[in-house]
């Protein structure tokens, strides 16, 4: 892991924005800590980490009010990592449907997400593994958002991961089904209800999937961007529950 630029934001957060390997990343720590933070990984769509910065350090900042540090990779074929050509035949395949408001295939779901969970998720892993040697950070690790996809395939591999909230607004693979009937971890996975994005009963079915002995759905009137403050408020709540 390499930081190659630092900022302290104006409530003392610490930023560092860091690559490993190729693939940059952005590392937030709270203003100041007695001890090793607990650290939370933000995940996020495929819409590159530039994009998305608003609402990460936003999330970022939250989190550290409550004494988490934070830190989000960009995902394969999004900023300015390679393009990957399947992916955006999968992506424009999509447009393609929803603009003509035709069902969305298995087939191009699977060529969406599948490649991406499979490259993504070591990704992680290896940010991860870097992350837990710097002196300021330290177990456990929660992870949060993104491509609900990819947030389950690391609740099933990576033991370190000891708590996730989920946003049910990505599309799922079936194959996916099946893995998420492997998580056990506690959970906590925002639904909104009116998401023109997602299908409510596939969201609700996923859900019903988990095997974790603690899993909580929230569900909120809105749309995809609608998320109301206090979902988020009662997700921070669920962290401070089980990362410390």
């Amino acid at each position: 892991m390499h930081f190659t630029s630092e900022q302290r934001l104006d409530d003392g957060v610490l930023e560092r924005e860091f690559t490993l390997g190729e693939i940059p990343g952005i590392l937030w720590t709270p203003a100041s800590a007695s001890a090793p933070a607990p650290l939370i990984l933000l995940g996020h769509p495929p819409l590159g980490l530039r994009k998305m910065y608003p609402r990460l350090v936003a999330r970022a900042r939250h989190s550290a009010a409550e004494g988490f540090a934070t830190a989000t990779i960009e995902l394969p074929g999004s900023g300015d990592r390679p393009r990957w050509p399947a992916v955006e035949q999968a992506r424009a395949d999509l447009r393609r449907a929803m603009e003509a408001s035709e069902p969305v295939s298995d087939e191009i779901v699977d060529a969406l997400i599948l490649p991406l969970v499979e490259k993504a998720v070591p990704e992680w892993q290896a940010a991860l593994d870097a992350l837990l040697l710097l002196p300021e950070i330290g177990g456990p690790v929660g992870y949060s958002g993104g491509v609900i996809s990819i947030g389950i395939r690391l609740a099933v591999v990576e033991p370190r991961i000891v708590a996730a909230g989920f946003f049910a607004g990505s599309f799922v693979p079936r194959t996916m089904f099946e893995e998420a009937r492997q998580v056990t971890i506690p959970l906590h996975v925002l639904l909104q209800w009116d998401d023109e994005r997602n299908d409510r009963q596939a969201a609700l079915d996923l859900f019903d999937a988990f095997s974790s002995k603690e899993k909580s759905l929230h569900a909120n009137m809105g749309g995809h961007t609608g998320v109301p403050q206090f979902a988020g408020d009662a997700a921070a709540q669920f962290f401070t529950r089980h990362l410390k």
